[in-house]
């Protein structure tokens, strides 16, 4: 019967709203599958398919009823099928408002969804969502926009994660793997969606080799023997020797003020707001912490941030830091210091005091660790003054390899 029909709509008597559209083209006759329903006071027509008695070329009279089906049951749920289906081209953009996404597609959608979850969630509660907003940017929103995120299935995630893997970023698909299940539970939690479609059971770029970089006592002296060769920039070679004298993260000397460093006590303040975890502590000074200190408020120029931004008003991204270190890499390489990253120097801090025999859980303690068990719990002594002989221990150790 479908074969014969004569150009024009036709309706199936059989399912509502399903059509046959017959059109007579210079190259032949097309047969299309439509399924036509109401959708907020506005009727709409979308597309199921081309009609054949061939599955392989087409959709047959059965299917394109199956189909019809199934999308007459999302609209009866509230789902518009028009953003049940993944679009054929997908442009990225950057994350817009809630409020504007709300109105133009609804509040289902993965686009309000993404934007409800950055603004109510990741910026609260994350002290750089940045990487995260544009993890979101870049791997989500462009395959997912204008979807209603309650049609997301289990397969499409991991079609997704795939893509990323494939193009050679597996750290990236792990990364948005584990977005992705803070989003949809946010989602679950908000009622935007009833379940979440990231039902993984494998990190989708395999398990991460964690990095083992520490700088060897003959990288150390060839740096220390001249920083500012190394580096060419002044305050980079101080920034560089402070990180690598106290152990401490990039992030929280970047949001450092000269009120948290107090010169005559020597001690550095660390808040509970720029620390990992939230936990805070008092950092003891070496002497040669405070040369460096000095040379930095040098720079700073009356700015109240110990790395103040160009615009002396903001702290300096940690991140420039990072972009810092790897323009210097050709000149390390040069120098015989191979590629490393300023939470290597981190971990040579600690590797070293352990060499010198200092004990864990003051080391520990030096680079704010929380300490594992019951002894976390229970043991809240700062260990001050072991900090202290600990760092001395180290920057001793340093000045004789610059020696």
């Amino acid at each position: 019967m479908v074969p014969t029909l004569p150009p024009g709509d036709h309706t199936d008597p059989a399912m509502k709203g399903l059509q046959l559209r017959v059109r007579t083209k210079s190259g032949g006759t097309s047969r299309t599958w439509l399924l036509r329903y109401r959708w907020r006071d506005e009727w709409v027509r979308i597309v199921l398919g081309q009609a054949h008695t061939d599955p392989a070329r087409g959709m047959s009279l059965a299917d394109a009823r199956e189909r019809a089906l199934e999308l007459r049951k999302a609209i009866d749920e509230g789902i518009d099928p028009r953003r049940a289906r993944p679009k054929r081209r997908q442009m990225p953009a950057p994350l817009p408002g809630s409020a504007a996404i709300a109105t133009k597609g609804g509040r289902h959608t993965v686009d309000y969804l993404v934007s409800e979850f950055v603004e109510r969630y990741l910026r609260p509660h994350r002290k750089d969502p940045g990487y995260a907003e544009a993890l979101l940017a870049k791997n989500v929103l462009p395959e997912w926009r204008g979807r209603d995120a309650r049609t997301i299935s289990p397969p499409e995630v991991i079609e997704l994660l795939d893509k990323i893997t494939d193009r050679g970023s597996p750290v990236s698909a792990n990364r948005t793997a584990a977005l992705l299940g803070q989003l949809f539970k946010f989602g679950i939690h908000r009622r935007i969606v009833v379940t979440t479609p990231v039902q993984l059971l494998f990190l989708p770029g395999g398990k991460e080799k964690p990095r083992e970089r520490v700088l060897t006592d003959v990288e150390l002296k060839t740096f220390l023997k001249d920083p500012k060769d190394a580096t060419r920039f002044d305050r980079l070679a101080h920034i560089i020797t402070l990180l690598l004298l106290t152990g401490q993260r990039r992030g929280e000397l970047a949001l450092t003020r000269w009120s948290d460093i107090d010169f005559k006590a020597k001690t550095w303040t660390i808040p509970d707001a720029n620390a990992k975890g939230g936990r805070g502590h008092v950092l003891p000074l070496c002497d040669w912490a405070i040369e460096e200190l000095c040379s930095l408020k040098a720079e700073a120029e009356g700015s109240a941030w110990v790395l103040p931004a160009k615009d002396q008003r903001q702290a300096l991204d940690p991140k420039q830091l990072t972009r810092g270190v790897a323009k210097c890499q050709q000149r390390f390489n040069k120098r015989g210091i191979e590629a490393f990253t300023l939470h290597d120097l981190r971990r040579t801090c600690r590797t070293g005091l352990a060499r010198l025999g200092v004990e864990t859980h003051v080391a520990e303690r030096v680079l704010n660790h929380v300490q594992p068990g019951i002894v976390g719990v229970y043991d809240r002594f700062e260990y001050f003054e072991q900090k202290r002989a600990a760092l001395e221990k180290w920057a001793a150790h340093l000045n004789s390899l610059r020696a």
